[in-house]
């Protein structure tokens, strides 16, 4: 198997060759995370493509720039995804663009970025053709404002404004979340479109030891919306398959995740949820695609505890529908490359 059959494989709620793995759950900077001295055969099994940005968005690039690093923000892309939105999280007032919005006539005259160019599908689909060339899996990413719903709705209404609308202004709730799904949908067809393997969902709904919301409330609000979006992007790729991303706890929802079509689950996070647990309660019915390292785990261990936790997650997960991957974000400054290099190692050797 090569790397592209060997997740999609796993994905399908089979046992590839090896254990596959990946990073995260979108594209990050191998050159800055791999070692010079890694085995040039051992890399991840999939690669994850970027929407093509404009001449726009190249200038706002620049000016978020300096705002990168900022534990408020992120990364230079999260800082200027910030400003195509409006979305000033640095600032103590008017960081939320909607939380002055007086009628849902607001939610409307708010302009969200577009992303209906043509050259995008066909940027992108060179970059996948790309990849597959080379035996890679892709994944794609949808353009957002840090998820594809609850995440965008709330950063632009912000928190406490959103979750009254959603208890007590239902209608504007389903509004702005109609727009979000209606330009979610258009841009998961774009992916479609251009032939990646595996479309990447993301919304932090979870959180240490419960969900933001009821699980009621994202049933009402959120599945069908979110089902929407798949089903849309499976009418153009059918075999597309799906990863949903939440950090912290979203036990709740997972068996609704899996009724409207999604695949996989990241990213398992050890001190929110137990992957043993759910592998017994789901089988092989949801790929787990994450699961290895706590918060602290990749930043403060050796290599050889990094190698025993990927060897204990594959002794009690299983061979079939699993994909290793740091279960929190790797692309931090203190992170030491050997570690990396161990989790890498340590799942090409699992054999």
């Amino acid at each position: 198997m090569n790397s592209r059959t060997r997740i999609l494989t796993a994905l399908n709620g089979q046992e590839p060759d090896r254990i596959p793995c990946a990073l995260s759950f979108y594209r990050v900077d191998l050159g800055s995370l791999l070692p010079k001295s890694l085995n040039p055969g051992i890399r991840p099994d999939i690669e994850f493509v970027n929407f093509p940005i404009s001449k726009e968005e190249r200038k706002l690039t620049r000016i978020a720039k300096p705002f990168a690093g900022d534990t408020r923000i992120g990364t230079v892309n999260q800082a200027r995804s910030y400003l195509v939105w409006r979305y000033q999280p640095q600032v103590q007032t008017q960081r939320n663009p909607l939380a002055e919005a007086q009628s849902i006539k607001d939610l409307h005259q708010f302009p969200f970025p577009d992303t209906s160019s043509t050259y995008i599908v066909r940027g992108m689909a060179e970059q996948v053709k790309k990849l597959h060339s080379i035996g890679l899996a892709v994944g794609g990413n949808l353009p957002h404002l840090g998820g594809e719903l609850f995440e965008a709705a709330w950063r632009l209404r912000g928190l406490e404004n959103f979750l009254i609308d959603l208890l007590e202004r239902p209608d504007w709730a389903h509004y702005l979340l109609d727009r979000l799904a209606d330009l979610a949908r258009r841009n998961a067809e774009t992916l479609a479109r251009s032939g990646v393997d595996v479309l990447s969902l993301d919304d932090d709904v979870g959180m240490p030891g419960s969900m933001m919301i009821s699980p009621r409330i994202w049933r009402i609000f959120f599945k069908p919306r979110l089902e929407g979006i798949i089903v849309a992007a499976r009418a153009i790729k059918p075999d597309l398959r799906i990863l949903f991303h939440s950090d912290g706890y979203f036990e709740p929802i997972i068996k609704d995740l899996i009724e409207i079509g999604v695949n996989a689950i990241n990213p398992i996070q050890p001190d929110h949820m137990d992957a043993i647990k759910l592998r017994k309660r789901f089988g092989t019915n949801v790929t787990l695609w994450g699961t290895v390292g706590t918060q602290t785990a990749f930043s403060f261990n050796s290599p050889e505890k990094i190698k025993e936790e990927v060897r204990f997650r594959i002794e009690t997960l299983g061979r079939s529908a699993l994909i290793l991957c740091p279960a929190y974000d790797i692309d931090e400054p203190d992170i030491p490359r050997e570690n990396i290099q161990a989790f890498l190692s340590a799942v090409s050797e699992s054999g």
